[in-house]
């Protein structure tokens, strides 16, 4: 992996300074705050900063500028960024000096002001720091834990400081990193100690990883294209909303929505779609404009891309007038390809020329990539102009 291989990165993290404190003195936890205070004066030592740092470390030798971290003040962040070298920080007012000044609400709060302003969203801790930061952010930010603390029942972490670096790392280098739905778990600790296990469902989150390449549609260890976009099909339609009007995009890809629906498809047209049933096709920039403003629901573009080329918005779907993709919003993105086809792009990002400037630096970063059936991969996005030189986060 080399720095001008790689894309920008916008990296929020939060520590949690007292995860994991509890472990070494047998302590089954480190929610309550006593009990920590306890482990301390047994001769605990914090740990979290310091696995924080062994994977910071990583990603500054590797990429340098290229990283961008949006952090808390103090031991909530700032200190292991500090340590490991990296210069492009932004600090929250949210965070303290010392790690006993340190509360779960603390990590909620810088949660929800990262869940909008960054790509991925790395934490310290354990089951309970995964829980308030499930809180606050849901499905609605990848995100990555490092595993720092006593409980760690949860589907969200990595295996190791290393480990987390390198699906970081795999991400910023534009390698095929699935994305997908995990769990929030974690046990009553008093019970815990009384040698009984409660374990409770909090939540899902999603979770980059590096998976295989092809999964559970595949034939002779290559993509089917066929079975995969009918697999896509039919997890698109289980997504789909009443009351969502959908603007399904130009392409064979996002035709086999169609086909599935039952519905006649324009093919190199812009088609609007509302609870199943077609309400017009081919619709050219004004008409869709005109729709969006009259609809009062949420808006969903479902795009494809161009093969080999890595076109998202502006070639072939030029009626997604700026006017258009500010009413769908950045967040109301389906986007549909193959593993094959992002694996022809070679790590370069999908690309933006929607003839906005504003939007295309602003839609850039990186976004979810419908790839088949309950999967998808988190991939980056840029304009054209970015892609020529280097590439340039904005959020």
């Amino acid at each position: 992996m080399t720095t001008h291989t790689a894309n920008a990165l916008c990296l929020g993290l939060i520590i949690n300074p007292l995860a994991g404190v509890g472990g070494p003195s047998g302590l089954k936890g480190s929610d309550d705050t006593a009990l920590v205070r306890q482990a301390l004066e047994q001769g605990a030592d914090f740990r979290a900063d310091q696995r924080a740092s062994r994977c910071l470390q990583i990603l500054q030798q590797r990429f340098g500028p290229l990283l961008e971290v949006t952090t808390c003040q103090g031991v909530m962040g700032e200190r292991a960024c500090q340590a490991a070298g990296i210069t492009s920080v932004a600090l929250l007012d949210i965070g303290a000096e010392k790690a006993l000044d340190c509360r779960p609400e603390d990590t909620r709060a810088a949660a929800a002001q990262l869940r909008d302003q960054v790509d991925l969203l790395l934490f310290v801790g354990g089951d309970g720091t995964a829980r308030d930061i499930c809180a606050e952010v849901h499905e609605q930010l990848p995100v990555l834990g490092i595993p720092s603390g006593v409980k760690m029942h949860s589907g969200v972490f990595a295996i190791s400081p290393e480990g987390a670096a390198e699906v970081v790392a795999a991400m910023m280098s534009g390698e095929l990193v699935d994305l997908r739905e995990q769990e929030v778990r974690d046990i009553d600790e008093a019970a815990f100690r009384e040698g009984q296990v409660r374990s409770v469902y909090y939540g899902d989150m999603l979770v980059p990883q590096c998976g295989h390449f092809v999964q559970a549609t595949k034939q002779g260890g290559r993509e089917v294209e066929e079975l995969v976009l009918d697999d896509m099909a039919a997890f698109l339609r289980e997504q789909m909303d009443p009351d969502t009007l959908y603007l399904v995009g130009a392409g064979t890809t996002p035709r086999a929505l169609m086909n599935e629906l039952g519905l006649d498809n324009s093919l190199l047209g812009i088609d609007a779609v509302l609870d199943e049933q077609l309400l017009a096709s081919d619709l050219t920039g004004p008409e869709l404009e005109a729709l969006v403003a009259q609809h009062r629901g949420d808006v969903v573009a479902v795009l494809s891309i161009t093969g080999g080329q890595g076109s998202l918005i502006g070639r072939g779907n030029q009626q997604l007038t700026p006017t258009v993709l500010r009413r769908i919003g950045r967040d109301h993105l389906w986007i549909l390809a193959t593993k094959s086809k992002i694996r022809e792009l070679d790590g370069r990002p999908l690309l933006l020329d929607s003839n906005d400037l504003e939007i295309d630096r602003g839609w850039s970063g990186y976004l979810p990539v419908i790839t088949g059936y309950q999967d998808q991969i988190l991939y980056p996005v840029g304009t054209h102009f970015e892609h020529q030189d280097e590439p340039e986060h904005k959020v």
